[in-house]
């Protein structure tokens, strides 16, 4: 998929844990496990809106688009 999620990098430069995380979003941390993974197939705006508030940022910062076979997309794909 050429939608790369890069909640890692966000939570890093916030200090933030998954689990801390997960609670102010309103979402399991096992759905933050697949947001980070690069395995979830839909984000829903009221989400998406959740995880700006929560991180302070805005959604181009949550997701970015990669071209198909640029070899910048690791996550998932087990490289």
């Amino acid at each position: 998929m050429a939608i790369v999620v890069d909640l890692d990098v966000l939570l890093t430069r916030r200090g933030m844990s998954v689990g801390a995380f997960a609670d102010a979003v309103g979402i399991t941390p096992a759905n933050v496990a697949v947001l980070k993974n690069g395995r979830a197939k839909a984000v829903r705006f009221t989400t998406l809106d959740a995880i700006c508030r929560t991180l302070g940022c805005q959604p181009g910062d949550v997701l970015r688009w990669v071209p198909d076979g640029d070899g910048t997309e690791t996550a998932g794909t087990g490289a």
